[in-house]
């Protein structure tokens, strides 16, 4: 590994198929490109600290790290977090073992130990959000993944964190349900585009943004017939945009 540059972080993000991570200059630049590996199941929280330090272990040497991890996140703690709960992954039996090991657990003071380097661990949306939003007016990130991601910004300060994802859109149908990735491959894209859309026009009247962000692994799947009816408000952005948020977000929530 190279030697250590101080000001450069090591980004983490953790989703429902894959965790990524990439090596950001103090301007936010990547160094080489990101790795990817397959999110292991049974996930335990040890598990997920161990897959970051092989991960840091392929990439140059960082001196601080930012995760982003589904779920609520509480100043490092996981208040609740989905898939990773659940014994095989994204919606199969949830484990008794892994919600205990799971709920309360202090993974930001875990990462610490375990990797030597300050850490910063906030919801995926959130991280999603560092890399985008403009910091003027009130800006609603929205990720597209294994199920939905949300974060909001008023003057580039974040707002306590929602699960919108938990609401539901009809009766009995969480907005995860409606538009997950499971629901995604059910339907095809161009029936899950109708969906996406429907899904901002329903939050439009509860955030009345000033910008709506749409990002995530599955935004890039969006017809160009649902792109073309989305507003000006409406950007639909890169699911790098995690990635690069991992530096900007201890600026945005590291203080």
């Amino acid at each position: 590994m190279m030697a250590t540059e101080p000001a450069a972080t090591l980004c983490v993000d953790c989703g429902g198929g894959g965790i990524k991570a990439g090596v950001l200059d103090a301007a936010g630049t990547l160094h080489g490109q990101p790795v990817r590996i397959p999110t292991p199941y049974p996930l335990t929280p040890a598990r997920l600290v161990e897959a970051v330090g092989d991960l840091a272990a392929s990439l140059p040497a960082a001196g601080r790290l930012t995760l982003g991890l589904p779920g609520m996140i509480r100043h490092g703690l996981v208040v609740w977090t989905p898939h990773y709960v659940n014994r095989g992954g994204p919606w199969t039996r949830q484990d008794p073992d892994l919600v205990q090991a799971w709920t309360g657990c202090d993974l930001q003071a875990a990462l610490s130990a375990s990797l030597g380097m300050p850490s910063l661990v906030v919801n995926d949306a959130e991280l999603h959000g560092a890399g985008v939003v403009a910091g003027t007016g009130v800006e609603l990130v929205l990720t597209f993944g294994t199920g939905l991601g949300t974060a909001l910004f008023d003057g580039g300060r974040l707002a306590p964190h929602l699960e919108v994802s938990h609401a539901p859109i009809r009766r009995g149908v969480t907005f995860d349900e409606y538009i997950g990735e499971r629901h995604r491959r059910t339907l095809g894209n161009p029936v899950w585009s109708r969906r996406v859309r429907r899904v901002v026009e329903a939050l439009r009247p509860v955030f009345l943004w000033d910008r709506l962000y749409i990002g995530g692994g599955n935004s890039r799947l969006l017809t160009p017939t649902t792109l073309a009816q989305l507003t000006d408000e409406v950007v639909v952005v890169p699911n790098s945009a995690a990635i690069m948020g991992g530096a900007r977000a201890w600026e945005l929530y590291g203080g």
